[in-house]
């Protein structure tokens, strides 16, 4: 999803949280059957991701160990066995040419590719938050200078940044703590929109018009007053650039500049599946898919949540879809 469809989906929240509060957006949330489902798929994810060292310990494996007797080195090292070397041991197979086991490598590499999007999601709303909220509260030459800043960053083809700052950066500098900082520190600009241009609707009405002339200073009417109202644009936001972190992580691994091995991540293990999937089809077919199911499911659940925190998008999206069937019955 581009950042442009981010800013959009996520500046259609309303700033100001219904008076319902929490018990009536996980009403709503819990209504739509889509996003319960894709909620219990995340959390199966996380949990999985979390457990990672559990799951390998009952297993008996761990995602290091080379097993070379278990792939056949005079056919270039594919998988002895049906379905990649799938067995009682190696409940998903095997890695070509190393042998080492595909579940321990999956369940670690799951661990991977959700923090560095966690983290860069954290990332891109701390910096977004702050740059938005200053914009709209400093002076006019600050707002000016900060925008030219952001529409800049918007303009930067963030691909290629990526790419030449993941190039230059020493070895020695732990890869998933530099991934999620590039990525966080190049995708904060959508936020830093839809925090400005909220905060500018808020700072005119008359709870912040009254907090402020208390006496109180700009950054605690922001934090008392203004970040409250901003959560639901937030939360959206974030719902919806996690699984976008998550695709930009799996390109950087697969274009070579990303997770480096011995660590395992998917889309690092895309890079290496490139060259077996005639061979091996399993060590392609099982990152692919739950690469794309974790999008899949994250998307679908960033839906719901903005749909929960905006129950007029779905009220207007049923009166739109109503008055298209009766123009064409008629």
């Amino acid at each position: 999803m581009s950042e442009a469809l981010l800013v959009q989906e996520a500046g259609a929240a309303p700033a100001v949280a219904p008076a319902s509060g929490a018990r009536s957006f996980w009403r709503r949330l819990r209504a739509q059957r889509a996003a319960s489902a894709a909620a219990l798929v995340v959390l199966l994810l996380v949990l999985t991701a979390l457990a990672a060292p559990l799951l390998t310990a009952l297993a008996g494996q761990d995602p290091n160990t080379y097993h070379p007797d278990l792939v056949d080195s005079a056919a270039g090292g594919v998988p002895i066995g049906s379905f990649g070397g799938v067995s009682g041991e190696h409940w998903l197979g095997v890695e070509p040419q190393t042998g080492r086991d595909l579940f321990a490598r999956i369940v670690y590499g799951a661990r991977v590719s959700l923090g560095v999007a966690l983290v860069a999601t954290a990332l891109q709303i701390a910096l977004g938050l702050v740059i938005g909220l200053a914009a709209a509260l400093g002076s006019r030459w600050l707002d000016q200078l900060l925008g030219r800043i952001t529409d800049i960053n918007v303009a930067l083809p963030v691909m290629v940044i990526a790419l030449a700052l993941l190039a230059i950066v020493p070895a020695a500098f732990p890869r998933p703590v530099l991934i999620a900082l590039v990525i966080g520190g190049i995708g904060w600009s959508g936020m830093s929109k839809i925090v400005r241009a909220q905060a500018l609707t808020l700072k005119s009405l008359d709870f912040v018009a009254a907090a402020r002339l208390s006496g109180r200073g700009t950054w605690s009417v922001a934090r008392r007053e203004l970040l409250p109202s901003l959560a639901a644009p937030v939360i959206t936001y974030a719902a919806l650039a996690f699984p976008t972190n998550i695709i930009v992580e799996a390109a950087l691994s697969f274009l070579g500049v990303g997770i480096k091995p011995p660590t395992p991540s998917w889309g690092q293990m895309l890079t290496e599946a490139d060259t077996w999937y005639q061979a091996a089809p399993t060590y392609l077919l099982i990152p692919a898919g739950l690469l794309f199911v974790t999008v899949l499911a994250l998307t679908v659940l960033g839906e719901g949540v903005r749909t929960a925190l905006d129950p007029r998008a779905a009220s207007r999206l049923r009166v739109g879809t109503r008055t298209g069937g009766k123009e064409e019955s008629a």
